[in-house]
């Protein structure tokens, strides 16, 4: 089954390049190659800061593209796994390590489409 870890962070604690930023993403890196090497990873990016993102609906059938998101959360998502593994336990396995991997809360959910 598939599953995508969404890995979030806080929008008030910016990327410096520190020691500690530093190791975190070693730490990611490690975690990404191991899927691979396990055939479990489908994809993995990091996103681009929510100010550059774009809402885009359909209204009336007209195709309407505005600049935002523009919420006032301060945890943004900040990047994802896209995961094939046996089930829900090995799905919350691999979120927990990318967890420890960011330092931050991650968020695991089935999907609902399969291929």
């Amino acid at each position: 089954m598939k599953y995508v870890v969404l890995i979030f962070s806080n929008t008030d604690v910016p990327w410096t390049g520190s020691d500690e930023d530093l190791q975190s993403m070693r730490d990611l890196f490690a975690v990404r190659e191991e899927l691979a090497a396990s055939g479990e990873l489908v994809s993995s990016e990091g996103l681009s800061v929510p100010a550059d993102g774009r809402i885009v609906q359909v209204r009336d059938g007209v195709q309407v593209v505005t600049d935002g998101p523009f919420g006032e959360a301060k945890e943004q998502v900040a990047g994802f796994f896209l995961i094939d593994c046996a089930g829900d336990e090995r799905a919350e396995e691999i979120a927990g390590r990318v967890s420890a991997a960011v330092r931050d809360r991650v968020e695991v959910r089935g999907t609902t489409l399969t291929s």
